[in-house]
């Protein structure tokens, strides 16, 4: 089995690719601050990567702001790139969203600056674009205190995490295959209606403001551009059995 190099080990997605590598029977190296390396300055990445055969790449950022977000994917992508050349890494797998490259949110620029570095890059390369996870409308939420909640109005096909986070071993395990199949859940929903579903799974006396975003954005956000159109693999969780999973969860049961 190979050793693999997980960036943003510690976080939602990167948790879940390390635990699907090891039961792969793979070794695994996290690569995050918590461990001694730092990917925006680059600190600890030649000790971490020394003897690595794959990367997959699940570091992240929270933040809605273009340049925030270039600078963020930019440097981290271009560290593990460079890093990865030198200690001769063979295969760099890469995390993006389905549709970056038809909506023009500040984010996803970051993500196409990623894209770009990766496909450039002279490590042969993966990337598994997918859909937003089951818990994006959670974390919505979560960023706004107080009982309303401005929610926009986005047409999403929700995928689990821990179903990414198998593929992206998967095709870890695999030869470089350039643009991966685009993943994403088995159904098409609303995240206004996804946010209600949560805040009455937690139990909460919030109100949703469905918001249609501005212009060209809004548009393509509530018009579907952020679906598969091509070949899909298809998630088999769905986000009501995902939600009710959770429930059960955070009651012992």
């Amino acid at each position: 089995m190979s050793v693999i190099a997980v960036a943003g080990g510690t976080g939602l997605i990167g948790r879940m690719v390390v635990g699907a590598a090891r039961r792969d029977g793979h070794e695994v190296r996290v690569i995050s601050r918590s461990q001694g390396v730092d990917l925006m300055s680059g600190a600890g990445l030649d000790d971490a990567l020394r003897g690595v055969r794959v990367v997959i790449d699940a570091a992240n950022v929270t933040t809605m702001s273009r340049s925030k977000a270039v600078e963020f994917f930019g440097t981290t992508t271009g560290r593990l790139l460079e890093a990865g050349q030198r200690a001769g890494v063979a295969h760099h797998v890469a995390l993006s969203i389905v549709g970056i490259d038809r909506v023009d949110y500040g984010y996803y620029e970051g993500k196409r600056r990623q894209e770009e570095l990766v496909t450039a890059a002279p490590v042969p390369w993966t990337i598994l674009r997918a859909t937003q996870f089951h818990e994006f409308a959670g974390q919505i939420l979560d960023r706004v205190p107080g009982p309303v909640v401005v929610v926009p109005r986005m047409l999403t096909q929700p995928v689990a995490a821990v179903e990414v986070a198998g593929e992206l071993v998967r095709l870890a395990g695999a030869e470089p295959a350039g643009f991966a199949t685009e993943i994403a859940g088995p159904q098409q929903l609303d995240l206004v209606d996804m946010a209600r579903d949560v805040i009455r799974a937690r139990h909460q006396r919030r109100i949703v403001l469905p918001l249609r975003m501005p212009g060209a954005v809004g548009r393509a956000m509530a018009g579907g551009d952020q679906l598969p159109k091509g070949e899909v693999t298809l998630g088999r969780i769905r986000f009501a059995d995902w939600l009710a999973s959770q429930e059960l969860s955070r009651s012992g049961s």
